[in-house]
């Protein structure tokens, strides 16, 4: 049966942190695994009174079908939102509605790349981008990220080596690694993918969840030769799959014939919805509930690892987003620490699926912290650093540790 399939079926991979989650779905287990939003903070009432009334007001129209582009007065608002927030002047037209982050990264791959292309992504980087950009059969060059930013350096040199035609980032609050660019970086990166060329698509899913820290400028700030991604996912509710890309004319005719020949158009019935709730509330006073609620759980969670882990472990204290990544000692695998977790009812993923290599990020691991409460959070770091203690005393690792 197996000949029959795309030979592109045979080298993409199933998405790992979906494997994870089936096992993390027994309400005993503590999960750190999935990039999840807190449901305790979607706005239900709201959602449901905009619902109502997109329904009562305009419902034949609503329930038909729409233009490719999307709803016309989110895409302002949007256009808006990017002017008082950003100081980017971006015009509707250059605003495509998709279902999702995850639909804007697949349909900037049909778009751009064919067999063989190379595309440039952070090290770790973020596992949906990996999968997506891996069906299109791609060749990926992986440059580190340092502690400001992805490695512009190697970033140049890796450019100059290979002609690639992409360079996906996730510069705010970056998944898996919470790791932020510098302004100074953002700057590096888009001189650097001008010189040589090179597309920036730049996913800024987290950019809003800031809780600690100033404010930054896009890369798009600074370079127009950059696809700008958002999504209300984590700012209202991933349920309604709703995101965008921002694109430049002559690329945004292109999205919007492969957008076209994928399902016609995004959702009409939640863009209605999106837009009356966002008529109705403020936005901005939401968002600040969400930033409230995680700054305490990052705090809660890097405290928790401070107490309880043991020396050696190291770990981000990222200024928003949702996740912590945890740097174990060079010969400590998280995999044996991810099994020996779950028997103790604790999930998290390993870290070597953010990686486009079989070999780097076998000590690694990321933290989901948005999506546990208090409790969930001390009890399970404390079960964690108990299996980490565990694993480091185990006598052949103390050897590798002793004698690497």
């Amino acid at each position: 049966m197996h000949t029959i399939f795309a030979d592109r079926m045979q080298i993409t991979r199933k998405s790992f942190i979906r494997e994870i989650l089936k096992v993390t779905q027994q309400p005993e287990v503590i999960s750190f695994a999935g990039g999840l939003p807190n449901p305790g903070l979607f706005p239900v009432e709201e959602i449901a009174s905009a619902s109502t009334k997109v329904l009562s007001d305009d419902g034949r129209t609503v329930l038909q079908y729409s233009t490719t582009e999307g709803y016309l007065p989110l895409r302002e608002f949007i256009a808006q939102r990017y002017l008082k927030k950003n100081g980017l002047t971006i015009d509707p037209g250059e605003i495509l509605i998709t279902n999702g982050s995850q639909q804007s990264i697949d349909l900037i791959g049909k778009i751009f790349l064919n067999k063989g292309d190379r595309v440039v992504v952070e090290k770790p980087g973020y596992l949906g981008a990996i999968q997506a950009f891996s069906i299109f059969e791609v060749e990926f060059d992986a440059v580190p990220l340092l502690e400001d930013g992805v490695d512009t350096e190697l970033l140049d040199r890796t450019l100059s080596e290979n002609s690639a035609k992409l360079f996906y980032t996730v510069p705010t609050f970056q998944n898996p690694s919470g790791i932020t660019y510098s302004k100074q970086r953002r700057k590096d990166v888009a001189n650097i993918l001008k010189k040589h060329n090179v597309v920036c698509v730049e996913d800024n899913a987290y950019g809003e969840l800031r809780f600690t820290g100033e404010d930054l400028p896009a890369i798009r700030n600074y370079s127009d030769n950059t696809i700008l991604m958002g999504s209300f996912s984590k700012i209202i509710a991933p349920g309604l799959r709703m995101g965008w890309i921002c694109a430049r004319k002559e690329i945004m005719e292109k999205l919007l014939v492969a957008k076209q020949a994928a399902d016609l158009h995004s959702n009409h019935l939640s863009q209605r919805i999106i837009y009356q709730y966002l008529l109705d509330n403020d936005i901005d006073e939401h968002i600040v509930k969400i930033k409230d609620a995680y700054g305490e759980r990052r705090d809660l969670m890097v405290s928790m690892m401070a107490e309880h882990f043991p020396e050696g472990v190291r770990y981000t204290k990222p200024e928003g987003g949702m996740f912590v990544w945890v740097t174990l000692p060079q010969s400590v695998s998280s995999l044996d620490l991810f099994e020996l977790a779950i028997e103790e009812n604790v999930a998290f993923v390993p870290g070597n699926p953010f990686y486009t290599d079989d070999t780097s990020g076998s000590n690694t691991l990321r933290l989901n912290f948005s999506n546990s409460e208090h409790e969930q959070i001390e009890e399970g770091i404390k079960r964690l650093a108990v299996c980490l203690k565990k694993l480091m005393k185990d006598p052949k690792v103390a050897d590798l540790q002793n004698n690497p």
